[in-house]
């Protein structure tokens, strides 16, 4: 396994975990917390941006407006299903989804939220590290790489893990001032 490969599978979880947080309800209108509604259209399970036009004409609202107005009772209905813990207000041409303030306890739980999404992110790293070992633990033993090699090989793939590591902790940071300054 090749470093640049072990780079671009921890790359990969690092937007993960960035997509995970974009989805969490933090006080402030995101249209990624819909990016997992789909809705019955036309017998086909269909996700709302794709049916409709999403917008954030407010800090605290987000307007969906159907493309064709049918579809309207449904992308209701998806959205009360749904576990966003929101209520849309249909006045029958647009949805609007309004976020309330969010209480102290609220952020409180949030920023657990987020530490455990953090936490699985760290963990997805430290596999990715862990199978990156053993690769050159077997490079090793099979005699494809001395011991030398094998030892720089170890030390690499451990800078490497150090280093997204703390990407998640300064964008886990980052979300943690963002929920208690709103």
């Amino acid at each position: 396994m090749e470093l640049q490969e072990l780079e671009e599978r921890m790359k990969k979880s690092i937007s993960v975990f960035e997509q995970n947080l974009s989805e969490i309800r933090a006080g402030r209108a995101n249209p990624a917390i819909l990016n997992k509604i789909s809705i019955e259209y036309y017998g086909v399970q269909t996700p709302i941006n794709q049916v409709a036009g999403i917008s954030v004409p407010e800090a605290r609202t987000i307007v969906i407006q159907p493309w064709d107005a049918s579809a309207l009772k449904n992308i209701e209905k998806a959205i009360l299903a749904s576990d966003i813990g929101l209520n849309p207000n249909n006045d029958g041409k647009v949805i609007r989804l309004a976020f309330p303030e969010l209480t102290e306890e609220r952020r409180k739980d949030l920023v657990k939220d987020i530490r455990k999404i953090a936490e699985e992110a760290r963990v997805s790293i430290r596999a990715i590290r862990r199978d990156g070992m053993d690769d050159v633990k077997n490079r090793q033993k099979n005699s494809e790489i001395s011991e030398d090699e094998k030892s720089n090989l170890e030390d690499k793939i451990q800078k490497l893990t150090d280093k997204y590591v703390e990407e998640i902790d300064e964008i886990l940071e980052n979300k943690e001032k963002d929920i208690m300054s709103i």
